[in-house]
């Protein structure tokens, strides 16, 4: 149930390679994930007709975690009790990962670059002979065949470890059922307001998190991230740090970030050394690739995970969605980000004025998710976004579900961002922006502009117009 999700869409293909039968229900079908589908000849369902479900019988029931009570199907399945039913991380549990030595990417930022990381080196490092690894990543990588492989039993794993919740009847964190050996700790903070109350309830999660690392496995955590720092360590697995300090066990040292990328020297716990040039932006992405190379290297061999080789990582290109070039031409260059959280904006804008100094910095943004949407962030929204030259906000994504007084109140931002003395506009509406945004880059003087969409929807379908007005 809810085939046409990103993780579940790609779960139902890899059910299909180890030999199920599987079909799925869902309502809005339409590519890229129903030709995924419709491609490993899985057949989709529109709508949710229990009497259909009843006569198909299946052994068991996924049901997906936008489904919820009231839906007919769920209903039925809660009523009759007929048919079994797990959630999705049970079921990844269950088929995949325990029979795999699994890499868990867990974080408020920067899982899908880092799982993305992790799988790369792992394919490009794994011995002929031995079992070929899996992947399962919440995005589409540009240097993989697909976001998810199944591997060969036995081999490595690595997976997103998601803190969002299993499903209505289960709402623990998707990440406790991934049974981690390695598990990656990139930082911590508050999100996903519609799950979490604060910080402290997320923090709480996390804890349970680490509880499953056996004891010959290890524990990776950013050391320059407070919150995970006073976390760690813990007694029962070997722990270790990763950062920029000298304190941290595997140092990211000499970073360097300018129009063509990026370069540093990751050193590992022992002091052997390796030097990284590459096209990916930030220092946030130095830590991804540091933290993907130790948890990949320790995963291939715990006693010299510093025998990585990570020469591979000149060529790798990224995530798509994640500060992807869009456009790139003289004086103007357009890039899309996934970015929802006022710390990947700044990061990401922060990263921007090195790569592009002297640019006039433009920075569009659609907040869309549970937490963006209201006025928690508020004011690191606003402070965020301060870090470009000009602002371009468009209307909250489904505003009537909030209180005023708990929305994300856009003309106020662009108040205060004016003030600061970033020129900003809150847009009444997606075609307003592109109306703006479009003028302003064709009236634009000598200065060349970098312009960065932040969105974890479709930006109003309005991108593709943008790039071929200009």
């Amino acid at each position: 149930m809810g085939i046409c999700g990103t993780a579940m869409g790609n779960v139902a293909v890899l059910m299909k390679r180890q030999g199920h039968a599987v079909s799925g229900s869902d309502t809005g079908i339409y590519p890229p994930m129903s030709d995924l589908l419709a491609e490993a000849g899985i057949d989709v369902m529109e709508g949710f007709d229990p009497a259909r479900l009843e006569a198909l019988a299946p052994d068991t029931v996924v049901i997906g975690n936008a489904m919820s009570r009231g839906n007919p199907e769920v209903e039925w399945l809660l009523e009759t009790r007929k048919i079994p039913f797990v959630s999705l991380p049970e079921l990844v549990s269950r088929e995949i990962l325990s029979a795999r030595r699994n890499i868990v990417v867990s974080g408020t930022h920067g899982k899908t670059t880092t799982t993305t990381l992790a799988a790369y080196l792992l394919e490009n490092n794994v011995a002929p002979d031995a079992p070929r690894p899996g992947w399962m990543i919440g995005g589409v990588p540009r240097d993989l065949p697909s976001g998810a492989e199944l591997g060969e039993p036995g081999g490595p794993f690595a997976i997103e470890g998601d803190e969002y919740d299993s499903a209505f009847f289960d709402k623990r964190s998707k990440f406790i059922h991934y049974q981690p050996r390695v598990l990656v700790m990139n930082n911590l903070e508050f999100d996903h307001g519609d799950i979490f109350r604060d910080l402290d309830d997320i923090v709480r999660s996390f804890r349970h998190l680490t509880r499953l690392v056996p004891q010959g496995g290890a524990i990776l955590y950013n050391a320059d991230e407070p919150t995970l720092a006073a976390m760690m360590p813990v007694p029962w697995t070997r722990c270790l740090s990763v950062g920029v300090g000298e304190i941290a066990d595997c140092r990211i040292v000499d970073f360097e970030e300018g129009p063509e990328g990026s370069r540093f020297t990751l050193t590992f716990p022992g002091g052997a050394t390796q030097e990284i040039a590459w096209s990916l932006p930030g220092l946030f992405n130095a830590r991804n690739a540091a933290m993907a190379a130790l948890a990949a290297g320790l995963i291939l061999d715990p006693l010299r995970p510093e025998a990585i080789d990570l020469s591979s990582l000149k060529d790798f290109q990224g995530v798509k969605r994640r500060q992807e070039v869009r456009l790139a031409r003289p004086g103007l260059t357009v890039l899309e980000d996934f970015g929802h959280h006022p710390t990947a904006l700044a990061q990401t804008l922060a990263s921007l004025r090195a790569r592009f100094p002297g640019w006039r910095l433009t920075a569009c943004f659609e907040p869309r998710s549970n937490t963006a949407c209201t006025a928690r962030f508020q004011q690191a929204f606003t402070d965020a976004l301060a870090g470009a030259d000009e602002v371009y906000l468009a209307p909250v994504h489904r505003a009537d579900r909030y209180a005023e007084d708990d929305r994300l109140d856009t003309p106020r931002m662009a108040r205060e961002l004016t003030a600061r003395g970033t020129t900003a506009e809150a847009c009444p509406s997606f075609d307003a922006l592109l109306d703006s945004l479009t003028t302003a880059t064709l009236n634009a003087t000598a200065q060349p502009r970098c312009v960065v969409v932040f969105s974890n929807g479709a930006f109003g379908g309005k991108l593709p117009l943008y790039l071929g007005s200009v």
